[in-house]
């Protein structure tokens, strides 16, 4: 059945791997769903009869029936198309300030000119005198140096960002660009690699984090949940010896998985598991959650071996962006993510934000957007999720991560970073404050020469000649002036501001 044509209670069954393709409640079975598309959780959440599923989300383990609540054109994803579309609609199209002079100026000195040809004929002057004033005007008065001012300056400019990978939409975005003070990142992704990674092996006393660490890979060496893919990877860095396949393992719905590893029940469950005794651990295990890392225990015949500790990592380059960023003028960095406000505020903590906030849902974030916007002038949003991409369209300038970054991201952002790399990030900001500087010079420039030629022009202390040829020589200034921007963003070979 397509999923065009599901309706309200509707019962779908969904199995492991598929996506489910609407909203609905549970009614049987259990299993985790990775829900990172929607809320940017890295970590899949277990569901159960009466748990609440989403359309877009992945389920991983386990069969599941429910029933739908929502038909395909009211469901999450719908929702986010529809949030999408609203907040572009609501962003303002504001014509440049020098194309608004423009449009007036041009038209005046035409006039004017007219004017000067009509003269001869009221006041009986020489026509041949009259009509070489009205040239001269329009020689002397054209604004094509202030006309070219801002077009060379923003191709310049996004030339400029190209060759750090940094795709800009149009030169209005780039003038954006160096006016935020403020920009927002989505975690999961963007500031962190997007995967849980094994943080905390801690053993209980009379094991070693060797044994731990080998118990809980050969169990989980069987399990496709990215907490198994993770407790694998430690495993093998840390070089723990041979893994071999538990045997008699099941996945225990909603507490963990188990299994036989060398004549002995291995269990690893969550902290609040039914039946789990764990009275010496249990504060640590406590301190372990409130930090932001999803803990677990691993258990043998019933007695504790250890704890571990999952987290999704900052990237390698997330710090020192943040801090290049900081160098480049931006003032407030903030932490808008869907994933649990306590994982948000340690992820925030740990690379220096001002402000994380999580378990914000879509529509949340765009709110979140926009009240920051109020409060701090333009913003920008970095995201790569489709979860991101409402929130992006109603940012001053989103900016999308763009080698792994959703389709819906990525058009509904005003940039996209083709590296899955923060690293060049601050180049944009850079690039487009010194394209604002560039082109507030070549709009004085062009001005004041404007002021100066035409008087001198009409006096007749220059001759037609030279005035075209003064005017082409301020066209060519403001051009080259412009071109300066092809050197923005940041000084490489001066190395890293930020450290």
């Amino acid at each position: 059945m397509a999923a065009k044509t599901l309706r309200r209670d509707d019962r779908i069954r969904v199995r492991p791997g598929e996506s489910i393709p609407t909203d609905g409640v549970v009614e049987e079975g259990a299993s985790a769903v990775d829900e990172s598309s929607l809320t940017g959780e890295s970590i899949p959440i277990e569901k159960g009869p009466g748990s609440s599923v989403f359309a877009g989300t992945l389920n991983r383990s386990g069969s599941l029936v429910f029933r739908a609540t929502a038909a395909a054109d009211e469901n999450s994803v719908s929702r986010l198309v529809k949030l999408v579309q609203t907040a572009q609609k609501s962003k303002g199209r504001s014509q440049q300030i020098v194309e608004r002079f423009t449009n007036v100026y041009s038209p005046l000195i035409l006039g004017v000119a007219v004017l000067l040809l009509v003269v001869p004929f009221v006041t009986g002057g020489a026509f041949a005198t009259w009509a070489r004033h009205a040239v001269v005007l329009l020689v002397a008065a054209a604004p094509c140096a202030l006309a070219m001012s801002t077009p060379v300056a923003f191709a310049a400019g996004m030339s400029a960002a190209g060759r750090h990978g940094i795709l800009i939409k149009g030169g209005r975005y780039l003038e954006i660009l160096g006016r935020v003070r403020t920009v927002a990142f989505d975690k999961t992704g963007t500031l962190t690699r997007g995967r849980p990674e094994l943080v905390v092996v801690e053993p209980v006393e009379g094991t070693t984090a060797q044994e731990l660490l080998l118990a809980a890979a050969s169990l989980e060496r069987l399990s496709e949940h990215p907490l198994a893919a993770a407790v694998l990877r430690a495993a093998e860095a840390g070089g723990v010896g041979d893994i071999r396949p538990a045997s008699d393992f099941r996945a225990l719905p909603g507490s963990g998985v188990e299994g036989v590893v060398d004549g002995k029940r291995i269990q690893i469950l969550q902290p609040d598991s039914e039946g789990l005794h764990l009275d010496g651990l249990s504060e640590r295990l406590e301190q372990l959650a409130a930090s932001g890392i999803t803990p677990a225990a691993v258990v043998s015949d019933g007695h504790p071996l250890g704890i571990l500790g999952f987290r999704d990592e900052p990237r390698p380059e997330a710090a020192s962006a943040l801090r290049r960023l900081r160098a480049a003028g931006i003032r407030r960095l903030v932490v808008l993510s869907g994933d649990r406000a306590l994982v948000a505020r340690s992820v925030g903590e740990t690379l220096g934000v001002d402000d994380a906030r999580g378990g914000l849902l879509p529509e949340q974030k765009v709110d979140a957007v926009r009240t920051l916007s109020s409060e701090s002038g333009p913003l920008a949003m970095v995201g790569d999720g489709i979860n991101d991409a409402p929130a992006l369209a109603a940012a001053d300038v989103g900016i999308a991560m763009g080698a792994l970054g959703s389709d819906a991201s990525i058009e509904a952002a005003d940039v996209a970073l083709m590296a899955d790399s923060l690293e060049h990030l601050d180049e944009a900001f850079l690039i487009g404050r010194r394209v604002r500087s560039i082109v507030r010079q070549n709009v004085v420039f062009s001005i004041v020469v404007l002021a100066v030629l035409i008087p001198v022009a009409l006096s007749g202390i220059i001759s037609i000649t030279v005035t075209v040829v003064a005017h082409e020589a301020a066209e060519l200034l403001a051009v080259a002036n412009g071109l300066r921007a092809l050197r923005g963003g940041r000084d490489h070979s001066a190395g890293d501001p930020s450290a």
